[in-house]
């Protein structure tokens, strides 16, 4: 790598760098050793990305760190990822910053700092009496990441009403603490929702139904996402069961000026208005989550997007049955096996109704368990029905599963 799009690399590395670290009470052996592989990784060119974790204080506001290599303006520099609750923050060191940097952040914030590279990942860990140990392991990257420089990652909502009406921001447009995890998840949301939008054909006005919306976050966030920043003509109902919710958030549209989203109290499987062509189910309960998918079914959707949660009326089903898988013995195991049957049930039957289907999770599990989400686009391709009837008889006899609650209602329209 050309010396004169590196003048990091160029300086005098020995202890002398290093001199303020003779404060920490760990060895500095482990040390400088570790700041020698970072050195070494950039003059090879084998540096990937460098990371710090595990906070020194549990109420640290800054969670993480990350560090990878940038070019701005024929120039090589270390950018630092400062990733706090509720925001991220970006800034560009040269080398000898990086060091000085590194260093205070390992003195006051973090316990683990992790050296990824081409050849091998190395760690420097500190327990709570400040001595350090190094490990090391098989390169994770077989490839470096692009070395164009990091925008901060898009917020789609950031600045609008319905967030403080919500609760989420205070009026001074910032993140209430406690909202921090909810304001993660909206934006995560807006932005699988954006992806999935790219690779379908809608029609010019879209209708879109949120079954069991809740307190609304999600459903005005993407509302306000499509309408105000997509510019998208957009029709957004939802179906909430507790009138009070419903009160509540027709207020808060009405504050807003969403003039074409609206909420309505009413049990899901009763719902039979417009054609939809955007079925959404959210943590619908149980078999809700199937009356949502058979709506979307009903309608021919062009998209249907689940967060299935409390996943009981298979594991209901077979209670009292002998099983002989071993993993089925235990409670906890059982209740997550049965999970995956039940989603994995949903999804062959939206592929048998000709969808594609997709399931991931959409937010980390730390910010709240029911982060499993099911997609279901409309195929132009003809299922084989055969293939996909092997398969869930296959399933249902591995699990002695005798029915699904969505295959009960597909059979009355002869579906399944």
């Amino acid at each position: 790598m050309p010396n004169n799009t590196q003048p990091y690399l160029n300086i005098n590395f020995n202890a002398d760098n290093l001199a303020s670290f003779r404060s920490f009470a760990f060895n500095m052996n482990e040390t400088q050793q570790f700041f020698q592989e970072l050195k070494k990784s950039l003059q090879e060119d084998s540096f990937v990305k460098l990371t710090l974790s595990k906070p020194i204080s549990k109420s640290a506001d800054l969670q993480n760190v990350y560090l990878r290599e940038v070019e701005l303006k024929n120039e090589k520099l270390i950018s630092f990822t400062y990733r706090f609750k509720t925001n991220d923050q970006v800034k560009n060191y040269s080398f000898e910053e990086t060091i000085t940097e590194l260093e205070n952040l390992l003195q006051t914030s973090f316990r683990i700092a992790t050296l990824f590279t081409l050849e091998k990942d190395t760690a420097i860990r500190f327990n709570k009496k400040g001595k350090a140990t190094i490990t090391n392991n098989p390169a994770t990257f077989s490839d470096k990441l692009p070395a164009d420089h990091d925008k901060q990652k898009v917020k789609r909502a950031s600045d609008s009403e319905f967030l403080i009406h919500l609760g989420i921001k205070n009026q001074q447009g910032k993140v209430i603490p406690k909202m921090a995890d909810k304001y993660k998840q909206i934006n995560k949301y807006l932005e699988i929702i954006d992806g999935l939008l790219k690779s379908t054909t809608l029609p010019k006005k879209i209708n879109i139904v949120d079954m069991g919306s809740g307190k609304g976050y999600l459903t005005f966030a993407l509302y306000d996402f499509l309408k105000n920043t997509r510019k998208l003509d957009v029709k957004v109902t939802g179906i909430e069961l507790r009138e009070e919710l419903v009160t509540y958030c027709n207020e808060v549209a009405k504050k807003c000026g969403y003039t074409n989203l609206s909420f309505i109290s009413e049990r899901i499987e009763n719902y039979d208005k417009d054609k939809i062509d955007i079925l959404i189910a959210l943590h619908a309960c149980d078999t809700a989550t199937d009356d949502a998918i058979y709506k979307g079914l009903v309608s021919k959707s062009s998209l249907i997007i689940c967060a299935p949660c409390c996943h009981k009326q298979v594991r209901q089903s077979v209670k009292g049955t002998a099983q002989e898988n071993p993993m089925l013995k235990y409670g906890i195991f059982q209740e997550r096996q049965f999970e995956m049957v039940t989603d994995t049930i949903r999804a062959l039957l939206l592929e048998r109704n000709q969808y594609k289907t997709k399931v991931f999770e959409f937010i980390s599990n730390e910010h709240t368990r029911k982060n499993v989400m099911l997609v279901g686009s409309k195929a132009s391709k003809a299922p084989n029905i055969e293939a996909i009837d092997a398969k869930l008889a296959g399933l249902k006899n591995d699990y002695g599963v005798t029915e699904h609650y969505l295959e009960t209602q597909l059979d009355k329209l002869g579906k399944y």
